[in-house]
């Protein structure tokens, strides 16, 4: 397979990407939308005419989040809808309630290197946020995403992923020391792992399914951060913008660029390159892997019908 690249790179806003796109009559849902690159994905996807779904923990946030889309980009089509992601009955509730076809699911939500937390099923709450949540949100609007004809997945990853591999015989640290950065990486590779798996098992359904890495932009994700490490990052790394941040989502989401892509991860809106190790770019050979993406599938399943 020859690399996925395009005219757009780091710089690049989430308008610049998707300039020209007309999503009149298509449908999106962006969860983790009233915050972050969430809130810039869901306002270039409204601003292209789609309709979008803004799927939110914290609704009367949602709402203050879509009026404003509405007020800068004209689409009155912004609609707000719960979800908690950790649990599966309100992941259930939120596909129970969708009626008809979905064209663009953007799997955003997410939580960073936050200390130990169980759901009550005992689940480690990283890994049942930011895969467990989102798998069964994706299981849960499959039909409608095969109704739509030819659906896109986009699942938000990190670079963090480099940090873990996912440990498919202890995902929920009851056999190790709970590390709170390996966790999230390991969701992460999770992320990729999904896209990688749902590429193959939905592609007869018209469903393309990918993977991102945002870049490392400033919002509440990192509140879990120490103000010691946001320090050492900000002489370190280069931060983008929410916009810029937004960017390889929308490029995923609505681009024709990279119609009939699937299966691949993408950072700076390229795909990304095979990581040399001890660098923080490029994707790890161990989240691309098919056989891992299978196991970790199959194994989510059994989960979440527990």
């Amino acid at each position: 397979m020859s690399r996925i690249t395009t005219p757009f790179g780091y710089d690049s806003t989430a308008a610049e990407v998707i300039a020209g796109v007309d999503l009149t009559g298509r449908r999106a849902v962006v969860t983790g939308g009233a915050s972050g690159i969430g809130v810039e994905t869901a306002r270039a996807l409204a601003a292209a005419g789609a309709d979008v779904t803004l799927a939110v923990r914290n609704t009367a946030a949602g709402e203050r989040t879509a009026a404003g889309i509405i007020e800068s980009t004209g689409n009155n089509h912004v609609f707000v809808a719960p979800i908690e992601l950790a649990d599966r009955e309100s992941v259930k509730a939120f596909a129970a309630n969708w009626d008809g076809p979905l064209h663009i699911l953007v799997n955003n939500a997410g939580v960073m290197a936050e200390p130990l937390n169980r759901t009550p099923e005992g689940w480690e709450h990283q890994f049942a946020t930011n895969h467990l949540g989102h798998f069964g949100l994706a299981l849960g609007l499959h039909d409608a995403l095969a109704a739509a004809g030819d659906a896109r997945i986009v699942a938000v990853s990190s670079s963090a992923h480099l940090r873990s591999d996912v440990h498919l015989d202890d995902l929920h640290f009851e056999h190790r020391p709970y590390e709170p950065w390996s966790s999230y990486g390991q969701s992460k590779t999770a992320n990729v792992l999904f896209a990688v798996e749902a590429s193959k098992r939905w592609a007869s359904d018209g469903i393309v399914a990918n993977s991102l890495m945002p870049g490392g932009i400033r919002t509440a994700l990192q509140r879990h951060v120490a103000q010691d490490l946001l320090t050492q990052w900000e002489t370190e790394y280069r931060w983008k913008t929410v916009e810029q941040g937004a960017s390889t989502s929308v490029l995923l989401a609505a681009s024709p660029l990279v119609q009939g892509v699937t299966g691949r991860y993408f950072e700076d809106n390229n795909e990304a390159l095979p990581n040399v190790p001890g660098e923080n770019t490029g994707v790890a050979p161990y989240a691309l892997d098919p056989e891992s993406a299978t196991r970790l599938w199959d194994l989510s399943i059994e989960l979440l019908n527990s």
